[in-house]
């Protein structure tokens, strides 16, 4: 009985290690890419922000445009964006609950403008999610002042 609950605890240590390391890997910044020569940074086709007019350091307040795209049915709904730090568990709940209408612009599907303030340096996890499901993430860097 002790070298099963031996072998549990172990096998149990290495699983929680296993996920807590695959976690914390995927936390690279995003790609940015270009729509309509301005510069976007997220999942191309998918959801983003646009880049190449924030300024990227802590408390720093932002006008932020947020671009979806998906189909009719898929964007429908209430969206919310929480933003959570590489190195804590809580996060930040940065749109409340946009009741989505679906209002194209530039490529995008859909799009929004929200204050995108971010109170420390270091990565970001930005996740939008669409009547409580996961939609897409966004991972951003905010750099030291």
């Amino acid at each position: 009985m002790m070298k099963k609950l031996s072998i549990f605890l172990f096998a149990l240590i290495i699983s929680l290690t296993v996920i807590g390391c695959q976690a914390t890997a995927n936390w690279e910044e995003s790609d940015i890419f270009l729509v309509n020569d301005r510069q976007m940074i997220g999942e191309e086709g998918r959801f983003a922000i646009l880049y190449d007019v924030l300024n990227l350091y802590p408390d720093a307040g932002n006008k932020c445009m947020w671009y979806l795209w998906g189909d009719e049915t898929e964007l429908q709904g209430t969206v919310k964006v929480t933003a959570t730090h590489e190195k804590d568990d809580e996060s930040i709940t940065l749109i409340h609950s946009h009741s989505n209408s679906l209002s194209p612009h530039f490529t995008a599907d859909d799009h929004m403008v929200s204050e995108l303030t971010l109170p420390k340096s270091g990565m970001w996890k930005l996740d939008a999610f669409i009547d409580d499901e996961l939609f897409e993430s966004i991972f951003l860097k905010i750099h030291e002042k």
